[in-house]
């Protein structure tokens, strides 16, 4: 599961816009995770397809766009307000700038002002990448290197982004190692917010990528894992690892 989270931090900007990565035996979708394998064909609806075109239209189909999912992201990852956000997504459906200052009862010039604000955030971000990339060249590693281990990435639909998730993969063996029984049980539900997310990203391992629960379902897998299911359920939601239907019927693995 770490491996997942990882592929989609360390994808390329170019890959992260198509939406799927690839290596010698198949191509994934950096959303769901889902494998397409080279040299096999899939079919979608009446037709054929080699696994290149599959990842292509399966993003398409059940993602619709990478646009859409990463304006979707917490504002923590994609550095945008709630108003940029609703702007940028209008400037993608082609909508002119005097229409969406009468959808959001502002000036046209205020629009103007966000185009200009994007744009420096563009420019900014354009050369913080090139140092970043310049910087992992010149020595041999990326930023999140330490002396003994490295920092792990925050999973991508986390619903905050502060120190909590300042994370190295010592401690998350330590954790796990001190909470965990044997027979994959919890000993206890830790009260700090760092020692909670290490336990609940281990808690998702014990479900499955791009299958619905109901919540029977859910209190059950946990309740095998630590019996106050009702807490870790609750958390797992509130921390971005599960995602819930409107109405509460349907449960699935976010990350």
């Amino acid at each position: 599961m770490y491996k997942d989270n990882e592929r989609f931090w360390n994808s390329s900007v170019d890959d992260i816009k198509k939406g799927y990565s690839e290596d010698d035996n198949s191509y994934t979708c950096l959303i769901c995770n889902k494998k397409f394998i080279k040299g096999r064909i899939y079919k979608y609806v009446d037709e054929l397809y080699d696994s290149k075109k599959s990842v292509e239209i399966h993003i398409q189909k059940e993602h619709k766009s990478m646009l859409e999912y990463l304006l979707s992201m917490n504002s923590s990852f994609t550095g945008l307000s709630a108003v940029q956000t609703e702007i940028i997504k209008m400037f993608a459906q082609n909508i002119s700038d005097k229409e969406i200052a009468t959808k959001l009862d502002v000036a046209q010039s205020t629009i103007r002002n966000h185009r200009y604000k994007l744009r420096e955030k563009e420019k900014q971000a354009k050369i913080f990448l090139s140092i970043m990339q310049l910087l992992s060249e010149d020595t041999k590693e990326g930023i999140n290197i330490l002396d003994n281990g490295f920092i792990c990435d925050a999973h991508k639909t986390a619903t905050t982004l502060d120190d909590r998730f300042n994370i190295t993969d010592v401690e998350k063996t330590k954790v796990k190692a001190s909470y965990f029984n044997k027979d994959g049980t919890l000993k206890n539900y830790p009260s700090k917010e760092k020692k909670k997310i290490i336990i609940l990203e281990k808690i998702c391992e014990s479900f499955e990528k791009n299958k619905n629960y109901n919540e029977q379902q859910v209190n059950e897998i946990i309740e095998r894992i630590y019996k106050d299911y009702a807490t870790v359920r609750r958390a797992l939601i509130e921390y971005g690892f599960l995602g819930r239907s409107t109405d509460c019927s349907v449960y699935y693995l976010k990350i």
